[in-house]
């Protein structure tokens, strides 16, 4: 049986990839998904239409892992997101058009991996930060102090 690190590698891999299919069979049936935003979606097709609204509006998006820590079917990655968002990004608070701004924001996923699939997710990113970014919103007060 794979171990908890090598399919959130595998997963990693597939979304740098963009690689529809994969992410897709890597989302167990039944997986559950948490965001920033409210974002709580359930099942295979919900989990892997995230990652591709991601991919979809940030063609050329990669994460990188910069810190992994694994404790049974456990693993947590703090990762960065890059990308140009060059399409619109569809989310469920609405869409964003193409901005054709770069980001680069950090991100921390904690995974539950069983029988060789992803069964949960719990992302977390600063709204705020990437929205920013995208100029669609006003730095916040401060932020350059």
């Amino acid at each position: 049986m794979p171990e908890a690190r090598d399919i959130a590698t595998r997963f990693v891999n597939a979304f740098n990839a963009h690689d529809e299919s994969a992410i897709r069979s890597l989302n167990a049936p039944n997986t559950r998904f948490e965001a920033p935003g409210g974002v709580r979606l359930e099942g295979r097709d919900a989990a892997t239409g995230y990652a591709m609204a991601w991919l979809n509006g940030f063609p050329d998006a990669r994460m990188t892992v910069l810190h992994e820590c694994t404790s049974g079917p456990v693993v947590v990655q703090e990762c960065t997101f890059e990308g140009t968002q060059t399409a619109p990004l569809v989310g469920a608070a609405g869409t964003i058009p193409a901005t054709g701004k770069k980001v680069s924001a950090r991100c921390v996923q904690i995974g539950h991996y069983e029988n060789d699939q992803v069964t949960e997710t719990r992302l977390y990113y600063d709204q705020v930060d990437l929205l920013t970014q995208l100029g669609v919103m006003p730095a916040p007060a401060g932020a350059n102090a």
